[in-house]
């Protein structure tokens, strides 16, 4: 389905907003950029560390308030 032209080039107030920020903040992109390396990515996994560290964990008795 083809929209007419004058829905083409139709721009939101918000599309218009976000467009006019990042000409007037270039630098904007760069540091969401960086705080979304700082908060969410991660190291790549060492599998041999995680399965040692999973080997090496003693197991937590079934009732732990209760003593031997």
């Amino acid at each position: 389905m083809k929209l007419s032209k004058q829905f083409q080039l139709y721009e939101s107030e918000t599309s218009q907003f976000i467009k006019q920020l990042k000409e007037q903040k270039p630098h904007l992109e760069e540091g969401q950029r960086a705080g979304r390396a700082l908060l969410w990515d991660k190291d790549p996994i060492d599998l041999d560390q995680t399965r040692r560290a999973n080997e090496s964990r003693v197991k937590q008795q079934a009732y732990v308030y209760q003593s031997k």
